[in-house]
């Protein structure tokens, strides 16, 4: 399986998880979405845009590579975020249709890629303003990584307002190979 393949598996894993994510959040109401429950941004909803900050930052990134400029194009017409703590959006509804959007873009965007597109180092500078010069693919790992990381905060936050997100392991998204 090529390194692309994986990618394409992670970007539909997150799609997915996502919209579980969301869906299972849409149980509560906006006074427990919003509710501080200690969590790195405090609320779920926090959480959830946190999410969504941190995909736009590294999504506008990625969209200075050549092979990217049309793929991410509407991502790079965003506006940047201000802080990775902002609340883009403080209600869930218009949260979930700005990732729904968003998880489509990135679906997109990984079926275009190719593997050699991979090897491609990007500079950027992170938001504190210090340079950096990585691999292409490194990145992308820790952009899937990143949004893993939070959604399992949400996930037990999720779990500890009495709501149950039901399974959210990766291996539900890998396909059954035929035995040799």
């Amino acid at each position: 399986m090529s390194l692309k393949c994986h990618f394409e598996l992670l970007a539909s894993y997150n799609q997915w998880m996502n919209s579980k994510v969301y869906e299972t959040a849409g149980q509560l109401s906006a006074t427990d979405l919003a509710k501080d429950r200690g969590a790195f941004f405090g609320s779920i909803l926090g959480t959830l845009n946190h999410i969504l900050v941190g995909d736009t930052i590294w999504l506008k990134r990625f969209a200075t590579h050549p092979s990217c400029l049309n793929s991410l194009r509407e991502v790079a017409e965003l506006q940047n975020p201000t802080s990775l703590g902002q609340i883009l959006f403080d209600d869930l509804g218009s949260l979930f249709k700005q990732r729904i959007w968003l998880d489509r873009q990135v679906v997109s965007w990984i079926a275009q890629l190719s593997e050699g597109d991979l090897d491609f180092i990007l500079s950027y500078y992170n938001t504190k303003g210090i340079p950096a010069n990585k691999r292409y693919s490194n990145l992308m790992l820790h952009f899937f990584n990143h949004q893993t990381h939070h959604r399992g905060q949400v996930s037990t936050l999720l779990s500890q307002a009495g709501v149950d997100i039901g399974v959210t392991d990766l291996l539900a998204q890998i396909p059954e190979e035929p035995h040799l």
